[in-house]
Protein backbone atom coordinates (compact mmCIF):
# COMPACT_ATOMS: atom_id res chain seq x y z
CA UNK A 1 0.00 0.00 0.00
CA UNK A 2 1.16 3.24 -0.74
CA UNK A 3 2.69 5.04 2.54
CA UNK A 4 0.62 8.41 2.24
CA UNK A 5 -2.67 5.51 2.09
CA UNK A 6 -1.87 4.56 5.32
CA UNK A 7 -3.85 5.14 8.02
CA UNK A 8 -2.36 7.10 10.70
CA UNK A 9 -1.81 5.50 14.33
CA UNK A 10 -4.97 6.42 16.37
CA UNK A 11 -4.03 7.70 19.88
CA UNK A 12 -5.88 8.04 23.09
CA UNK A 13 -4.55 10.38 25.98
CA UNK A 14 -6.10 10.04 29.97
CA UNK A 15 -5.47 13.06 31.71
CA UNK A 16 -6.71 14.50 34.88
CA UNK A 17 -5.64 18.25 34.75
CA UNK A 18 -4.00 20.59 33.27
CA UNK A 19 -3.77 18.79 30.18
CA UNK A 20 -0.17 20.49 29.20
CA UNK A 21 1.37 17.56 27.94
CA UNK A 22 -2.02 16.81 26.01
CA UNK A 23 -1.43 20.06 24.35
CA UNK A 24 1.98 18.85 23.36
CA UNK A 25 0.63 15.94 21.86
CA UNK A 26 -2.06 17.95 19.80
CA UNK A 27 0.45 20.38 18.16
CA UNK A 28 2.70 18.12 17.69
CA UNK A 29 -0.15 15.82 15.99
CA UNK A 30 -1.46 18.49 13.65
CA UNK A 31 1.99 20.16 12.75
CA UNK A 32 3.20 16.58 11.44
CA UNK A 33 5.54 15.83 14.05
CA UNK A 34 4.39 12.93 15.21
CA UNK A 35 3.06 10.00 13.76
CA UNK A 36 -0.20 9.46 14.60
CA UNK A 37 -3.78 11.30 15.55
CA UNK A 38 -5.44 12.17 18.36
CA UNK A 39 -8.85 10.46 18.35
CA UNK A 40 -9.87 11.13 22.22
CA UNK A 41 -9.58 12.05 25.53
CA UNK A 42 -10.77 10.25 28.82
CA UNK A 43 -10.67 12.04 32.22
CA UNK A 44 -11.62 11.28 35.25
CA UNK A 45 -12.06 14.80 36.26
CA UNK A 46 -14.94 16.65 35.04
CA UNK A 47 -13.26 20.15 35.74
CA UNK A 48 -9.97 19.41 33.99
CA UNK A 49 -8.59 21.90 31.85
CA UNK A 50 -7.84 18.89 29.07
CA UNK A 51 -11.34 18.97 28.23
CA UNK A 52 -11.22 22.65 27.03
CA UNK A 53 -8.68 21.81 25.49
CA UNK A 54 -9.76 19.00 23.15
CA UNK A 55 -12.78 21.20 22.24
CA UNK A 56 -10.55 23.77 21.09
CA UNK A 57 -9.57 21.00 18.79
CA UNK A 58 -12.70 19.10 17.89
CA UNK A 59 -11.35 16.01 19.67
CA UNK A 60 -13.98 13.91 21.22
CA UNK A 61 -13.85 13.81 24.84
CA UNK A 62 -15.42 11.30 27.48
CA UNK A 63 -15.30 11.80 31.47
CA UNK A 64 -15.26 8.51 33.94
CA UNK A 65 -15.61 9.55 37.15
CA UNK A 66 -14.56 7.28 39.74
CA UNK A 67 -17.69 7.83 42.19
CA UNK A 68 -19.97 7.00 39.16
CA UNK A 69 -18.90 3.07 40.20
CA UNK A 70 -19.27 1.32 43.39
CA UNK A 71 -15.85 -0.46 43.12
CA UNK A 72 -12.27 0.48 41.61
CA UNK A 73 -12.76 -2.49 39.47
CA UNK A 74 -15.78 -1.69 37.73
CA UNK A 75 -14.66 1.92 37.58
CA UNK A 76 -11.67 0.22 35.85
CA UNK A 77 -14.01 -1.23 33.31
CA UNK A 78 -15.98 1.50 32.56
CA UNK A 79 -12.19 3.30 31.66
CA UNK A 80 -11.74 0.23 29.61
CA UNK A 81 -15.00 0.99 27.69
CA UNK A 82 -14.51 4.61 27.58
CA UNK A 83 -10.76 4.12 25.73
CA UNK A 84 -12.08 1.01 23.47
CA UNK A 85 -14.57 2.97 21.74
CA UNK A 86 -11.38 4.69 20.26
CA UNK A 87 -9.80 2.02 18.55
CA UNK A 88 -6.55 3.16 20.26
CA UNK A 89 -3.08 1.67 18.76
CA UNK A 90 -1.79 3.93 21.46
CA UNK A 91 -3.07 4.90 25.09
CA UNK A 92 -0.85 7.78 26.59
CA UNK A 93 -1.71 8.93 30.10
CA UNK A 94 -0.82 12.48 30.16
CA UNK A 95 -1.41 14.00 34.14
CA UNK A 96 -3.74 11.09 34.95
CA UNK A 97 -3.70 10.87 38.40
CA UNK A 98 -5.69 6.92 39.29
CA UNK A 99 -3.51 3.40 38.84
CA UNK A 100 -4.61 1.26 36.18
CA UNK A 101 -5.94 -2.15 36.89
CA UNK A 102 -5.19 -5.22 35.21
CA UNK A 103 -8.69 -5.56 33.26
CA UNK A 104 -7.60 -2.31 31.24
CA UNK A 105 -3.69 -3.03 30.90
CA UNK A 106 -5.16 -6.62 29.55
CA UNK A 107 -7.20 -5.06 26.99
CA UNK A 108 -4.38 -2.77 26.13
CA UNK A 109 -1.62 -4.87 26.65
CA UNK A 110 1.99 -3.43 25.71
CA UNK A 111 0.51 -0.05 24.45
CA UNK A 112 -0.36 2.22 27.98
CA UNK A 113 2.45 4.18 28.49
CA UNK A 114 3.13 7.58 30.94
CA UNK A 115 5.18 10.51 31.77
CA UNK A 116 6.44 11.27 34.99
CA UNK A 117 8.47 14.26 36.29
CA UNK A 118 11.22 12.61 37.64
CA UNK A 119 14.12 10.01 36.56
CA UNK A 120 12.39 6.50 37.60
CA UNK A 121 12.94 5.14 40.19
CA UNK A 122 13.76 7.71 41.84
CA UNK A 123 10.53 9.76 43.21
CA UNK A 124 7.81 7.85 42.08
CA UNK A 125 4.00 9.22 43.05
CA UNK A 126 3.12 12.56 43.83
CA UNK A 127 4.73 15.60 44.61
CA UNK A 128 8.08 14.31 42.47
CA UNK A 129 9.54 17.92 42.19
CA UNK A 130 9.33 18.16 45.78
CA UNK A 131 11.14 15.11 46.66
CA UNK A 132 13.45 15.45 44.49
CA UNK A 133 14.09 19.32 46.14
CA UNK A 134 13.74 17.65 49.87
CA UNK A 135 16.08 15.07 48.85
CA UNK A 136 18.87 17.38 47.80
CA UNK A 137 19.20 15.69 44.41
CA UNK A 138 22.08 17.77 41.73
CA UNK A 139 19.91 16.60 39.23
CA UNK A 140 16.48 14.94 38.56
CA UNK A 141 14.60 15.09 35.24
CA UNK A 142 11.29 13.29 33.30
CA UNK A 143 10.97 9.71 31.99
CA UNK A 144 8.17 7.81 29.71
CA UNK A 145 7.16 4.16 30.58
CA UNK A 146 5.40 1.27 29.56
CA UNK A 147 2.42 1.55 32.38
CA UNK A 148 2.00 -1.37 34.65
CA UNK A 149 -0.22 -1.98 38.04
CA UNK A 150 2.21 -0.39 40.13
CA UNK A 151 3.07 3.16 40.77
CA UNK A 152 5.32 4.57 38.24
CA UNK A 153 7.22 0.92 38.21
CA UNK A 154 6.79 0.46 34.42
CA UNK A 155 9.50 -0.92 32.02
CA UNK A 156 11.02 2.74 30.82
CA UNK A 157 11.46 3.94 27.06
CA UNK A 158 12.82 7.22 27.58
CA UNK A 159 14.12 10.06 30.38
CA UNK A 160 15.95 13.29 29.99
CA UNK A 161 18.00 14.71 32.36
CA UNK A 162 17.32 18.43 34.03
CA UNK A 163 19.82 20.02 36.40
CA UNK A 164 18.72 21.29 40.19
CA UNK A 165 19.52 25.44 40.51
CA UNK A 166 20.74 26.07 44.09
CA UNK A 167 17.57 28.58 44.24
CA UNK A 168 15.02 26.25 42.76
CA UNK A 169 11.76 26.13 44.01
CA UNK A 170 8.91 23.41 43.39
CA UNK A 171 6.94 25.61 40.49
CA UNK A 172 10.28 26.54 38.92
CA UNK A 173 11.71 23.10 38.56
CA UNK A 174 8.25 21.64 37.56
CA UNK A 175 8.34 24.61 34.75
CA UNK A 176 12.13 23.59 33.82
CA UNK A 177 11.43 19.88 33.78
CA UNK A 178 8.01 20.34 31.57
CA UNK A 179 9.95 21.58 28.82
CA UNK A 180 11.64 18.20 28.44
CA UNK A 181 8.40 16.58 29.35
CA UNK A 182 6.60 18.20 25.71
CA UNK A 183 9.72 16.72 23.48
CA UNK A 184 10.16 13.74 25.16
CA UNK A 185 6.44 12.45 25.28
CA UNK A 186 6.43 13.19 21.40
CA UNK A 187 9.76 11.61 21.04
CA UNK A 188 8.47 8.54 22.49
CA UNK A 189 5.44 8.32 21.29
CA UNK A 190 6.96 7.78 17.69
CA UNK A 191 9.12 5.64 18.75
CA UNK A 192 6.82 3.51 19.71
CA UNK A 193 4.35 3.76 17.20
CA UNK A 194 7.02 3.12 14.59
CA UNK A 195 7.87 0.04 16.40
CA UNK A 196 11.34 0.62 17.33
CA UNK A 197 11.02 -0.87 20.70
CA UNK A 198 11.23 -4.19 22.18
CA UNK A 199 10.95 -5.28 25.71
CA UNK A 200 13.33 -7.92 27.17
CA UNK A 201 11.53 -8.48 30.90
CA UNK A 202 12.39 -4.73 32.34
CA UNK A 203 14.41 -3.81 29.71
CA UNK A 204 12.70 -1.48 27.10
CA UNK A 205 15.18 -2.04 23.70
CA UNK A 206 15.51 0.41 20.84
CA UNK A 207 16.48 -0.18 17.54
CA UNK A 208 16.33 1.29 13.64
CA UNK A 209 15.46 4.90 13.67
Amino acid sequence: MNSALRRKSRIVVLASGRGTNFQAIIDASESGRLSGEVVGLVSDNPNAAALERARCHGIPQVVVERKSYPSKREFDCGLREAVRQFSPDLVVLAGFMRLLGRDFLDEFSERVINIHPSLLPAFRGLDAQKQALEYGVRYTGCTVHFVDEGTDTGPIIGQRVVPVMPDDIEDTLAARILVEEHSLMVECINTVLAGRVRRDGRKVIMYGG
